[in-house]
C-alpha cells in the first residue's frame, strides 16, 4: 500500500493493488458536513459498522442522526457481440454479456460481490475518489458531501470504452437511527415526486429521502436484502447483521467511444420540509466542487510557508466544526459547536473546550471560536457548563467536574489569541466568575471547595472526571474526591482571573490571588508524592490517597500556571515519559499495575474496563509535549525531540485507520492498534496545537 500526498490540493492517495481484503477493511474514510452529518465506509466500500453509510444526515443538527443511504450495488455490463449468419440470414450471439460488480458486501463471512478486485486506487481531497480498471475501460467513482444540506453526490466518470456498456445502480435504504440496525419489517415505501424518487416510512412523521439521477432510467423492483454483516460490531460484541431495502434500480446505456459522467444525488430531509425537491438537488457538480474547493482553501489559510502537514491537519480539524440548533437563542438558531468524534459522538463540553485552542485558535477560526464559547456560556446552569446535549431532545446534561474549568481555560486562550476584550468581558467573564463562585461555594454533584481550597466532587456512584467509564453500575476508574487534574485546572483558573484583574481591579485581583495561593499550598501538600517523585492521582473522600501512576498529573505542568516547583515539574515529566509515553500518546495506566489492560477489544464491559486502564489516548500527547518543552525551556534540542515524539501520529493521519484523521484511542500494548472512534476531535486538536508550538 503506497501513500502519496500532493502539495497543491492536500490529496491523499492509496494504492490498493496486492493488498488483502482483510487489510483493506481496516482502512476507512470520512466526509462530514456542517450539520453533524457524514458519509463513511472502508476504502473498498464494504460497510463494516452500523455507523457506515453514504449518507448519515441530521434531522436536528448536529443530533438525531439518520443512516439514510447505506450503500449502492453498482454494475457495469458489456453487451455481447453478434455476427450475421449467411446460412440463417439472421444475427447470432457469439459472446455472452460480461458483468462487472464494483461493489463489495459481506454476508456470513463471505464477500459477494467482490468489486474490490477491480479497485486500483483511492484518493481523498474534497471528496473520495475510487479508480477502477475493468477489462476494456477505466472508471472513477467520486463521493461528495454537500456542506450545508444533508446531500451526498455520487459521480461515475467513464473513460472511453471500446464497446457499449450498461450501467446499473441499485440504492440500499436504511432510514433508521444510526445507533440501531434495521430489520425487514420496516414499513419502507417509495413514490415519484417531481423528477425524484421519494423514499420514506409508511407512517406519519417519517423523514424523507430523495433520490435523483436524471441521466438514468428507473425501474421499480422492490426487494429486501438480508443479513449484511458488520464485522466491527461483531468484534465489539454487539448486534452485527442488518436487512436493507431497495426500491428498484437506475439503469442507462453508454455508447461505445463516448465518455460519460453520471451524477446520482441523495438528500435527507425532515418530514414534510421539502415542497419542491427539484430545487433541492439540482446543484451542478462543477458548482459543488468549486464550493468545496473554496471552503478547503479557506480552511487551510492558517498554514504558512506551504507547510503540507499543517494544511492536512487544518483539514482534519474542519471535519469536527459544525452547527447546532439552539433552543435558548431564538435570534441565532444555528451556532458553531464541535463534534467530539465520528462516527458516534455528538458535541461534548469537555471535549469541545479541550479541542477549541487547536481546532479553532491555531487555525485562526476566531469567529467560530467565539460562537462556540458564547453558545455554551448561554447554556450554563448553576455555574456549570453542559457536558453534553441529548442526541434527540437537545437537553443539556452537566455530569462533569472539569468541563466548566476547561471552558475557563479556553475563554482566556481566546482572549489572548484574538484580543477581543468586548466579547470576553461582556459574554464570557460573567460566566467565568459564576463558575468560580459556584465551584467555591458548592453546586451540583457535590462539587465544592473544601476547607483547604481544593475542589472535591462526586461519590462512588458518579463519574465526573474524563476517566468516566462505567458499565452495569461498575465504575472502573472511581476518582471521586479531589482529582489531580481538576485541581490543576482550578488553580490555573484562579491564576488567570487574578492576572486578568491585575491593573484593572485591585480588589478582584487580590481576591483571586488569595484563593490561588491557598490552593497552591494545599495542592503541593496533598498531591506531591516525595517517595515516588510524581503526583498522586486522587485524594478520596475519606482522605485516603490514590497514588496510581496515571497521566492526569501532566496538566499540573502543562497549564499556564503550575502550582509545582520547577524541580517537581521536571520530575513529573520524566516519570510520565519513562512510564506512560508511547508512539501514539500516553497510556492511562502504567504497564506494571496489576489492573493494566493492554488491548481494547471484546464486549462493552470488557472494553469499558480497558478504556482508562492502560489504553493510549492521543490527545494526551498535547499536554505532554507542552510540558516537555516547558521544562526544557523550549530549546531547539527539545523541539527537535518533540517533533520526533509526534511523528507517528503525523504518519497515522495519512497512513492508518481513517484517511485524514486521528483515532480516539490505541491499544496500550504494541503494535498499538487504533481503536474507538475513527476520527476524534481532541486527538486532532492537540496535535495541531503542539505542532504549532514545535514549529514556531
Amino acid at each position: 500500500m503506497s501513500i502519496s500526498q500532493k502539495a497543491d490540493d492536500v490529496a491523499i492517495s492509496i494504492s490498493t493493488a496486492d493488498e488483502s481484503v482483510e487489510n483493506l477493511l481496516t482502512r476507512e474514510w470520512l466526509l462530514t458536513n456542517e450539520r453533524g452529518g457524514y458519509a463513511s465506509s472502508t476504502i473498498i466500500g464494504c460497510n463494516t459498522r452500523e455507523y457506515h453509510g453514504l449518507l448519515i444526515g441530521s434531522l436536528n443538527p448536529p443530533a438525531n442522526r439518520i443512516m439514510a443511504l447505506a450503500k449502492c450495488l453498482e454494475m457495469v455490463i458489456f453487451e455481447g457481440e453478434s455476427r450475421f449468419c449467411p446460412a440463417s440470414g439472421a444475427s447470432q450471439n457469439v459472446s455472452r454479456r460480461k458483468v462487472y460488480n464494483l461493489s463489495t458486501f459481506e454476508f456470513n463471512d463471505k464477500f459477494a460481490p467482490q468489486g474490490f478486485t477491480y479497485l486500483k486506487q483511492v484518493r481523498r481531497d474534497t471528496g473520495l475518489h475510487f479508480d477502477y480498471e475493468l477489462e476494456q475501460l477505466k472508471l472513477t467513482k467520486s463521493v461528495y458531501l454537500l456542506r450545508d444540506t444533508d446531500t451526498v453526490v455520487l459521480v461515475y466518470d467513464f473513460a472511453d470504452s471500446q464497446k457499449p456498456v450498461e450501467f446499473v445502480l441499485r440504492p440500499f435504504i436504511g432510514l433508521r437511527d444510526f445507533h440501531t440496525l434495521q430489520r425487514s419489517d420496516a414499513p419502507l415505501c417509495s413514490r415519484w415526486l417531481g423528477d425524484s424518487l421519494l423514499v420514506r416510512h409508511d407512517v406519519p412523521g417519517s423523514c424523507e429521502l430523495f433520490l435523483n439521477c436524471p441521466s438514468m432510467n428507473f425501474e421499480k423492483d422492490k426487494q429486501w436484502w438480508f443479513n449484511f454483516v458488520y464485522r466491527n460490531e461483531k468484534q465489539r460484541g454487539l448486534n452485527f447483521t442488518e436487512d436493507l431495502w431497495t426500491p428498484g434500480f437506475f439503469k442507462c446505456r453508454i455508447p461505445a467511444g463516448e465518455p460519460a459522467k453520471i451524477v446520482f444525488r441523495a438528500n435527507l430531509s425532515p418530514p414534510g420540509s421539502i415542497s419542491n425537491p427539484e430545487q433541492l438537488i439540482k446543484a451542478d457538480i462543477d458548482e459543488i466542487c468549486n464550493d468545496l474547493n473554496k471552503h478547503q482553501s479557506a480552511v487551510t489559510v492558517a498554514a504558512k510557508n506551504g507547510d503540507d502537514e499543517f494544511r492536512t491537519l487544518c483539514l482534519a480539524a474542519d471535519q469536527f466544526i459544525t452547527k447546532r440548533q439552539t433552543n435558548w437563542d431564538p435570534e441565532h438558531t444555528h451556532r458553531t459547536t464541535v463534534i467530539a468524534g465520528f462516527p458516534w459522538f455528538a458535541d461534548w463540553g469537555r471535549d469541545t473546550f479541550i479541542s477549541l485552542p487547536g481546532l479553532l485558535l491555531s487555525t485562526r477560526r476566531f469567529d467560530e471560536a467565539k460562537s462556540v464559547l458564547t453558545t455554551f456560556a448561554q447554556a450554563a446552569d448553576e455555574g456549570m457548563i453542559p457536558n453534553r446535549f441529548d442526541d434527540h431532545t437537545g437537553t443539556a446534561y452537566f455530569n462533569s467536574v472539569d468541563a466548566s474549568l476547561w471552558f475557563v481555560n479556553a475563554a482566556f486562550q481566546y482572549l489572548n489569541a484574538t484580543g477581543d476584550s468586548e466579547t470576553f468581558t461582556q459574554q464570557l467573564l460573567p460566566t467565568i466568575r459564576w463558575i468560580i463562585d459556584s465551584y467555591h461555594n458548592g453546586t451540583q454533584f457535590g462539587i465544592c471547595a473544601d476547607s483547604d481550597g481544593l475542589i472535591t466532587a462526586g461519590n462512588h456512584e458518579t463519574q465526573l472526571t474524563w476517566m468516566d467509564a462505567k458499565c452495569d453500575g461498575v465504575s472502573f476508574t472511581p476518582r471521586c474526591g479531589k482529582a489531580v487534574e481538576v485541581n490543576a485546572l482550578w488553580y490555573n483558573a484562579l491564576c488567570l482571573c487574578a492576572q486578568f484583574y491585575a491593573g484593572r481591579d485591585v480588589e478582584n485581583a487580590r481576591h483571586y490571588k488569595t484563593m490561588a495561593d491557598k490552593v497552591k499550598v494545599s495542592f503541593c501538600k496533598l498531591f506531591w508524592n516525595e517517595k515516588t517523585g510524581y503526583l498522586n492521582d486522587c485524594i478520596l473522600p475519606n482522605g485516603s490517597v490514590d497514588s496510581t501512576l496515571r497521566p492526569n498529573q501532566i496538566f499540573a505542568v502543562s497549564l499556564g500556571s503550575s502550582p509545582l516547583s520547577p524541580q517537581q515539574q521536571a520530575s513529573v515529566v520524566d516519570v510520565v515519559q519513562k512510564e506512560l509515553l508511547t508512539p501514539y500518546g500516553l497510556r492511562t495506566l502504567n504497564v506494571q499495575d496489576e489492573r493494566y489492560k493492554g488491548t481494547y477489544t471484546g464486549p462493552q464491559q470488557q472494553r469499558d474496563e480497558a478504556y482508562h486502564q492502560g489504553t493510549v489516548w492521543p490527545w494526551l500527547i498535547g499536554p505532554f509535549i507542552e510540558s516537555f518543552l516547558k521544562v526544557n525551556d523550549y530549546s531547539k534540542k527539545s523541539k527537535k525531540k518533540a517533533a520526533e515524539f509526534i511523528q507517528p501520529l503525523i504518519q497515522h493521519l495519512t497512513e492508518d485507520s481513517c484517511l485524514g484523521s486521528i483515532s480516539e484511542i490505541f491499544d496500550g500494548d504494541a503494535p498499538h492498534k487504533p481503536r474507538g472512534c475513527i476520527a476524534q476531535a481532541w486527538s486532532v486538536a492537540e496535535l495541531i496545537r503542539v505542532y504549532e508550538l514545535i514549529n514556531n
